[in-house]
């Protein structure tokens, strides 16, 4: 019952940690070597997941284009399909795009040429289409499709078949830790509790509530000179003595950033209000404005919104979400000119899967191929990347004949290409990403 009830208790101790901002991992056994690119300066890169599966057929609409034009969109989608009028129209050369009304933030960045869009990117093994799907799909697609959890999974760590320890974000900040030399807080951080994505096998990502980012707090001295000496207690138990390491990081990486903040003016930049997602960025933008003080040159963050898996009440439901998306995203793009690294940092979306082009009644099931937007003065803003999809029931990408669609630019893809600007050489991608070599191109010209 002794032994039992020290598991329980660091149990709760390390969940703690992670609740009030220390680790949000205790890191992986295995090494990995670190080798920087050798890039100079700061650069951060800030993922925002939408959680749920966001509809991207309604968030980027072909008004007109070479391929196709709205009538085609309005007749698959049915009672999914949203006014043309009501769309906020954006140019991709001589083609006409509209985004969903609840986007005009991200219009006006695109408009700015300071936000691009991604096309129909997924998780893929290989370049397929809808003949070789049929052919052959147990041998070339990734496990389990369709499935929130494991769709999640592979996207953020970019392994499509068996399990993954890490992920791609986590095996960068591995990769480029010498840039960071001597830092007293993580290059990797999340606002939304303990992500695959940030978990690398020599990283150790804190979980930093958003709003206002907090310490571990016992009451006093005495009773952490008690928690550490129950920890150490030798009895000669590998998980109290992991768990004492792991107590002591995270107490010394939240006293780290308690410090900075504390010694760093607010940020001018209005965040809305009752936005959680806002709320998240902000704390973002506050770490990295104290980024000098923590000895961070590369900072990769994870945050969350969640809510998209829209199998009814989609219209609704989506237009609040893509609002406060938009809102907050402006608002972060906003933080980063005031702090002067608007060029140096990246944000960008992802999501598990898209959802199907026909409805479910008033919603949308789960899919494959989805469209995302990456945000920051390093983009070539203001146009496409990737291909984008036909809409039309049975086209040579469409899984199912029922609007499945096929992803043709794939996460590794997308993922190789934000490592590159963030330093990692173009030699070493496929150390993170194993199936690049399965792709035409490992640089998507994205970033300048």
């Amino acid at each position: 019952m002794l032994i039992r009830s020290r598991r329980e208790f660091l149990r709760d101790a390390i969940r703690s940690v992670s609740a009030v901002g220390a680790l949000g991992a205790l890191g992986k056994l295995g090494q990995m070597n670190a080798m920087a690119a050798g890039g100079s300066g700061y650069q951060a890169l800030v993922c925002i997941f939408l959680s749920g599966g966001n509809d991207g057929h309604n968030s980027v609409i072909p008004i007109a284009t070479e391929q196709q034009n709205f009538s085609l969109y309005q007749s698959v989608r049915g009672p999914m399909a949203l006014p043309q009028s009501s769309l906020l129209p954006i140019d991709n050369g001589s083609d006409v795009y509209g985004l969903h009304p609840s986007l005009p933030e991200i219009q006006g960045l695109y408009k700015a040429r300071v936000a691009a869009v991604l096309a129909n990117v997924g998780m893929l093994v290989q370049p397929i289409n809808s003949a070789t799907y049929h052919t052959n799909n147990s041998a070339i697609v990734p496990n389990a499709l369709f499935s929130h959890s494991d769709q999640a999974g592979q996207w953020q760590s970019s392994i499509p078949t068996g399990l993954a320890n890490t992920g791609w974000g986590g095996r960068i900040a591995d990769f480029l830790q010498s840039s960071n030399a001597g830092a007293t807080f993580p290059a990797a951080t999340s606002t939304n509790g303990s992500s695959l994505f940030l978990t690398g096998n020599q990283t150790f990502a804190a979980n930093v509530p958003s709003g206002a980012p907090c310490v571990l707090n016992y009451g006093n001295a005495a009773r952490l000179a008690g928690m550490q000496q129950l920890l150490t207690f030798d009895n000669g138990l590998q998980l109290v003595q992991a768990g004492n390491g792991t107590m002591g990081r995270g107490q010394s990486f939240a006293n780290a950033l308690s410090a900075a903040l504390a010694g760093s003016t607010p940020l001018a930049t209005q965040f809305p209000a009752g936005n959680p997602l806002a709320l998240q960025l902000q704390t973002v933008a506050q770490i990295i404005k104290v980024r000098s003080t923590l000895g961070l040159s590369r900072q990769i963050f994870f945050c969350e919104l969640d809510g998209f898996d829209t199998h009814s009440g989609q219209l609704s439901i989506q237009a609040g979400l893509l609002q406060q998306l938009s809102q907050a995203v402006l608002a972060f793009y906003q933080a980063t000119q005031e702090l002067g690294v608007d060029s140096s940092v990246t944000t960008f979306t992802t999501s598990e899967f898209g959802r199907s082009l026909t409805p479910n009644s008033t919603g949308t099931d789960h899919a494959w191929g989805n469209h995302h937007f990456v945000i920051g003065t390093a983009v070539k803003g203001g146009q496409f990347f990737g291909q984008f999809p036909s809409l039309a029931l049975g086209n040579a990408y469409d899984a199912t004949g029922t609007g499945i669609l096929i992803p043709t630019t794939a996460v590794d893809q997308y993922g190789a290409t934000l490592s590159q600007w963030f330093g990692v050489a173009a030699g070493s991608v496929a150390t993170i990403f194993p199936n690049i070599g399965n792709f035409a191109t490992s640089n998507l010209g994205i970033l300048g």
